[in-house]
């Protein structure tokens, strides 16, 4: 698919909105304020970089949306949401990164014009995203003010758990997001060696992300290359430098495929030169950590167990790992891949469904050194689908 073709069909969309709709009942909410461009792209397909600036899509329980963003923008939104012209509404330039007035106190306006504020006597509760990226307490205060008789609450990421599972259409895309994966750590692996500028790894990375495969291109990604390098491999999230790599060295690479905004991660640890021995030790208890993780994914499996089956092997080698197994992918924008919904630890009581997809996680950031491994995979019908297919294992170079 390219730019101005719709990735989904209609009755995908309806069906979307229904979920939506029915999760509102159920939290009792009249309506739902969708500022996370994640979220705006899974109901209406609408894929622009705008979202630097606010704009929200408005989902009443009954009636139709209405989607709200800067002028210049809502110029050319169709060319990539199926929203009729007549739902797009642009907000005037002149209320654009200004001190004492924020867009929505003009959205807030527009929506009385639309009669979309009912008396306060039939009002219900509003929800909000209130731990969205792309929404601000002046955004906030703007809502608040304007339009008193809304009880604004938090929707608690109604539409990003309406996500979590995938239709057959999204699961092929992630398929998709996984070959340009494996493209880019393949030029990762490749480039990557003592002497080489991080700077120029980080360039072949990002050339693969972008060029994708030669059926179809990639996407960029929700977040930049990650390379933690040596003894800076014990934190995960750092990216890289003009510096060159050198012998005797572990390099962590964690990047991702994102192919029409559904992104694939993926990480491996490269050693360049004679590995540590604790690097090793880590890696070798990593990896089976990861398989026994893997054997262990099928629908109706608590999410629960996969932490404890991956505590319980880590800790016949005398190692643990505090911080989460991994979590929910699908749609990525910057700054993050992750859904915000389910997290792979010992207190997540949601249990599998097929064709749900996580980033599986095997990071173990040490004191001066630290190993990563990685996979995305979808809850099959019978098990798990991994969508790369790269060795466990530390890769020796």
């Amino acid at each position: 698919m390219y730019l101005g073709s719709q990735l989904f069909t209609d009755d995908e969309y309806a069906t979307r909105l229904h979920r939506v709709r029915e999760l509102m009942e159920q939290q009792g909410l009249s309506a739902v304020i969708v500022t996370d461009p994640a979220n705006i792209f899974y109901l209406i397909g609408y894929n622009a970089w705008s979202f630097y600036t606010p704009q929200m899509l408005f989902v009443p329980i009954e009636g139709e949306m209405v989607f709200f963003l800067r002028d210049m923008d809502a110029h050319g939104a169709h060319r990539t949401t199926w929203l009729p012209a007549d739902q797009i509404v642009g907000y005037p330039e002149s209320y654009v990164h200004r001190p004492h007035v924020h867009p929505f106190d003009w959205v807030a306006w527009a929506l009385r014009q639309r009669h979309q504020i009912a008396p306060a006597s039939r009002q219900g509760s509003v929800g909000l995203e209130m731990d969205s990226h792309f929404f601000s307490p002046k955004a906030y205060r703007a809502l608040y003010n304007a339009i008193p008789e809304w009880k604004l609450v938090d929707s608690f990421e109604l539409v990003n758990w309406v996500r979590s599972v995938k239709s057959d259409a999204e699961i092929q895309l992630m398929r998709q997001a996984g070959m340009v994966c494996s493209q880019a750590m393949r030029a990762a692996i490749d480039t990557i060696d003592v002497g080489v500028r991080q700077c120029d790894a980080a360039a072949a990375i990002s050339q693969a992300q972008i060029t994708g495969t030669d059926d179809f291109g990639g996407d960029y990604p929700a977040i930049v290359p990650m390379m933690p390098t040596g003894a800076a491999a014990d934190t995960p999230h750092l990216t890289w430098h003009q510096g060159t790599f050198n012998d005797d060295e572990a390099v962590v690479i964690e990047l991702t495929g994102a192919h029409n905004r559904y992104h694939c991660p993926l990480a491996r640890t490269v050693s360049l030169g004679t590995p540590n021995k604790d690097v090793d030790y880590v890696a070798g208890a990593t990896a089976e950590g990861l398989n026994n993780v893997l054997d262990a994914i099928r629908p109706g499996v608590p999410t629960r167990e996969l932490a404890s089956t991956w505590n319980w092997t880590l800790a016949k080698y005398g190692l643990e790992k505090p911080s989460r197994l991994g979590y929910s992918i699908g749609i990525g924008y910057p700054p993050d891949w992750g859904e915000r919904t389910i997290s792979i630890r010992t207190e997540d009581e949601t249990i599998l469904a097929e064709n749900m997809t996580f980033h599986i996680v095997c990071g173990m950031w040490m004191d001066g050194y630290g190993f990563e491994l990685s996979e995305s995979v979808r809850v099959s019908a019978t098990g798990v689908e991994t969508f790369t297919s790269f060795p466990r294992e530390l890769i020796r170079k």
